[in-house]
């Protein structure tokens, strides 16, 4: 429950990050030039809000290769009990369909 703990922490730096930055995470060791950016779509904002409160979101698609939309909805169930992250069902289903469409690298 170490995500919990720090929940309030970070959803403000969430925040700060996201309105300082637009949602661009910097790569933790890359050039200064280098950022991850999620793709445009419905649900981005929703996503990069929800995830960056616990990780980068360099996570995203460093993993869509061996992603489909099984294992992203078993990721986000893992997030969600496991961890603890602050996700409604409907956001849940909002995260899932965003990663489906945009990272998504292994066939069904």
């Amino acid at each position: 429950m170490r995500c919990l703990s720090r929940l309030a922490l970070m959803t403000l730096t969430a925040a700060l990050l996201a309105g300082a930055v637009g949602y661009v995470v910097p790569r933790a060791n890359a050039a200064a030039a280098e950022v991850t950016e999620l793709r445009e779509g419905a649900g981005k904002d929703l996503t990069v809000g929800r995830c960056i409160i616990c990780h980068s979101v360099e996570y995203i698609p460093s993993n869509a290769p061996a992603m489909n939309r099984a294992a992203w909805q078993k990721t986000i169930q893992k997030m969600k009990d496991k961890f603890g992250a602050p996700i409604t069902d409907d956001e849940a289903r909002q995260i899932l369909d965003y990663l489906d469409a945009n990272y998504s690298g292994k066939a069904g």
